[in-house]
């Protein structure tokens, strides 16, 4: 599988869509949309316009209601749209009738988080996950693809196919059947049963010093504060899933050394084939001592990514260990001042940074710091609490390691 990133002179334009239940209000729709915008954009996409209808659950064979299916078909056709993303993962019953009726390229969510992990993959291992993922997508929906593809003109060699949603694992060969598919994924999967070794093996030979992860949702600031505390230069960009390796160096605060592990982010849900087959860069926050749950303060849904983080941690069976919440971006925070003659009830966007620090954050005590990375806000006070919890673990790890007192103290 080779990188492709597609150019502003190549660009799709896309519609996004997503229903409104009863489990999912307006303003959190609107607040995936937003993020599901972004994913597109870092795929690649220019998306032009958003719908949403209101459902007490997904239509089973539609996803929205036959008159909303034709208003999208109308717009699409008019603006003649590249494609159309669905908010959440649908079934390959809903696929088909789906793109029946719009004739047209048909993206979810979780193929879309597919594709852009296979334009951020790098290395071997980080493409070796991806593919398989991708693998295990496209297996139930084998039927969809090939026809889907016929329409497109075929993907053209692999992932540099030319357009969002066929960056995958060989789509040219139309006739691949599901034999093939099961045969590759096997070899895929004893691939990474090997790399996992490895990995194991390299985490084993890493020596006695404690070992602290950056976890977080994605795109909260990870990586550029792993790049501040290791002096190290992680690659970091303002988009969904800059980075898919972990990468790990060794971080050494006033004379205390210990391992810090960068790894990918989360985010709402998340594909479960991708969660399988990155099992050993969670390996890294399994195995960590650790965590430092990175929160992008400035997200107006900061609290739900929080919630989808810590999902996630107890998924991987990591959820009870020891760990900083620290809330970065303090710089981009804003709050919407309430009028004097406004009697509604205060909302979280009218609290001010102050005010917000002194609402459950402030039970965390020295559980929970405020910084700013990009702007170097507060590192000193980070770099304390972090020196004070892991020459904490490192004692109660290694009682009798009287000469690292010494060098430490």
């Amino acid at each position: 599988m080779k990188e492709f990133i597609i150019s502003e002179a190549q660009a799709e334009t896309a519609v996004l869509v997503a229903l409104i239940t009863q489990n999912q209000d307006e303003r959190k729709t609107n607040e995936y949309l937003d993020e599901l915008a972004f994913l597109a954009e870092t795929a690649g996409a220019e998306v032009v316009k958003k719908f949403t209808q209101r459902l007490d659950m997904a239509h089973s064979v539609t996803y929205v209601g036959k008159g909303k299916l034709q208003e999208i078909k109308n717009y699409v056709d008019e603006n003649e749209i590249g494609m159309v993303i669905f908010d959440d993962e649908l079934s390959p019953k809903q696929l088909r009738n789906i793109e029946a009726a719009l004739q047209i390229k048909i993206l979810d969510r979780t193929s879309l988080i597919l594709d852009i992990f296979a334009m951020r993959a790098q290395t071997a291992h980080a493409k070796t996950q991806v593919e398989l993922a991708q693998y295990q997508y496209m297996l139930p929906r084998l039927k969809r693809l090939w026809t889907h593809l016929e329409r497109q003109g075929g993907g053209g060699g692999g992932a540099r196919g030319g357009s969002v949603g066929l960056r995958g694992p060989g789509e040219t060969q139309l006739e691949m059947d599901r034999r093939i598919i099961l045969n590759r994924m096997s070899l895929l999967k004893e691939q990474l049963v090997e790399i996992d070794k490895q990995k194991a093996t390299q985490r084993k030979n890493r020596g006695r010093m404690i070992r602290v992860a950056l976890v977080g949702y994605t795109n909260v600031g990870k990586s550029t504060l792993m790049n501040l505390l290791a002096k190290s230069e992680v690659f970091a960009e303002n988009k969904l899933f800059a980075t898919l390796d972990t990468t790990v160096r060794k971080v050494v605060i006033e004379n205390l050394p210990f391992l810090l592990s960068d790894t990918v982010g989360f985010i709402r849900k998340l594909p479960t084939d991708l969660v399988e087959s990155f099992k050993s860069t969670l390996d890294e926050v399994r195995e960590a001592d650790l965590l430092l749950h990175i929160v992008d303060i400035s997200h107006p849904g900061f609290e739900d990514q929080i919630s989808v983080v810590e999902k996630t941690l107890a998924d991987i069976s990591s959820a009870d260990k020891p760990s900083i919440l620290i809330f970065n971006k303090i710089d981009a925070y804003t709050y919407v001042e309430k009028a004097p003659d406004d009697l509604t009830p205060l909302t979280k966007e009218n609290l001010t940074l102050e005010d917000l620090m002194k609402t459950w954050m402030a039970k965390l005590n020295d559980n929970c710091i405020f910084i700013s990375a990009r702007q170097k806000i507060n590192m000193e006070e980070l770099k304390s609490v972090v020196y004070s919890k892991v020459k904490e673990l490192h004692v109660q790890r290694f009682p009798y390691n009287d000469f690292l007192y010494q060098e430490y103290d």
